[in-house]
């Protein structure tokens, strides 16, 4: 086994989950989904698929047709995509490790903005890069916001790659359009690549003119040295479905296809006939999710505040609050006692990075928001123990 295997931390948010797994009587908000089911649209379209017998190995790169509709919506966010720029993967998470795959070697330099999935964080690792870490600095307020100067003086070039999660899991926090272009012109000046994570980009509760969260596609050219990962996880509801993409320079997605087929070799047709047809109600599905995500958020979070002790900002983005607790410093040990002495689970802060000690991240993602008032309810008792 290699050392830096053996090295790997384990994932701090099951560590705090499998303490509560199995257990009826605990409020779990720990990992990053709704408890709604996909909608039933989505679903049929598998089941037909089946039914169709479409049970065999599909292109590397994903459907075509699919690859046509994910450019389509991509257009009519961000302006023209060609669907030869896109990949078709087996989830975000996928398309994030691909992207490391393709472009990070054994020693090269990548640089991370944290507190961040530690998904983003263990992958450069994996494939033995060194990784600098820039921390978001939380504000007065509860938000968190990026230091600017601290991050483009991180960024030289000798910075291979430059990873980014805007909306930002699990602190909410957003990039504007003038840091992106900041970061980007920085970027092309040093030769950096950067590995834009944009899952988050529809769930975002901010005005905007295209109904969703800025965009570095909005900013670039097709030939930037950019890779943007998107998945049908969140604003899709199908998080179990394992279903993404990715939009790339021109020209890389062959490369690309050759890594997915000694990865996974392809996505199964059925799940790519759901999202298709999720492409296609994405006007029925995503405005809905969106504006119950928004009541969520807007239930939980006054509660969170009336709270003694808490600080809490409404997240521009996303499905998290994240939340400080007075005198509670070790978050998995914090995190660990709710679930056992409160029944209420939580991630900790320091799944996502040093800098985030103290915190706790509470996906609000809930089909009945009396679930988090009832959630809520019960941190307040614990915090009078």
């Amino acid at each position: 086994m290699r050392q830096t295997i053996l090295d790997l931390e384990e994932s701090r948010i099951r560590e705090v989950a499998n303490v509560g797994l199995g257990r009826s009587d605990v409020l779990a908000f720990w990992f990053g989904e709704s408890d709604e089911n996909t909608p039933e649209v989505v679903r049929r379209a598998a089941i037909a698929s089946i039914e169709r017998g479409e049970t065999f190995y599909a292109h590397n790169l994903g459907l075509p047709a699919l690859r046509e509709a994910v450019a389509d919506y991509m257009t009519r966010l961000h302006g023209p995509v060609d669907a030869e720029r896109i990949a078709i993967t087996s989830g975000g998470v996928n398309a994030l490790m691909l992207a490391v795959q393709a472009l990070v070697d054994a020693g090269d330099e990548v640089v991370a903005v944290t507190p961040v999935w530690p998904n983003l964080t263990a992958q450069p690792l994996i494939l033995g890069a060194r990784l600098r870490c820039v921390a978001l600095r939380p504000c007065a307020d509860g938000a968190w916001a990026l230091d600017m100067e601290a991050l483009l003086a991180a960024i030289t070039p000798a910075t291979r790659l430059l990873v980014l999660n805007a909306p930002n899991n699990p602190t909410g926090w957003t990039l504007t359009r003038d840091e992106q272009r900041q970061i980007l012109a920085h970027c092309r000046a040093t030769g950096t690549w950067i590995l834009a994570d944009e899952v988050y980009e529809r769930l975002y509760y901010e005005p905007s003119a295209n109904g969703c969260a800025p965009s570095f596609l909005d900013v670039a050219n097709p030939q930037d040295r950019l890779v943007v990962v998107h998945s049908f996880s969140k604003s899709f509801l199908m998080t179990g479905w394992r279903l993404g993409w990715m939009v790339l320079p021109p020209g890389m997605a062959h490369h690309v296809g050759k890594l997915i087929e000694f990865n996974t070799s392809c996505i199964s047709v059925f799940t790519q006939r759901a999202g298709q047809a999720a492409l296609r109600h994405v006007d029925e599905i995503t405005p809905r999710v969106v504006a119950h995500l928004r009541l969520c958020r807007d239930t939980l979070v006054p509660l969170l505040q009336a709270l003694p002790g808490v600080e809490v900002a409404p997240a521009r983005g996303g499905m998290y609050a994240f939340f400080r607790l007075a005198g509670q410093g070790d978050s998995l040990a914090t995190a660990k006692r709710l679930v056992t002495e409160a029944g209420l689970g939580l991630a900790p802060g320091d799944a996502f990075g040093s800098e985030a000690q103290g915190w706790l991240r509470w996906c609000f993602a809930s089909r009945d928001p009396q679930r988090l008032v009832e959630g809520v309810r019960r941190l307040e008792s614990w915090l009078k123990l």
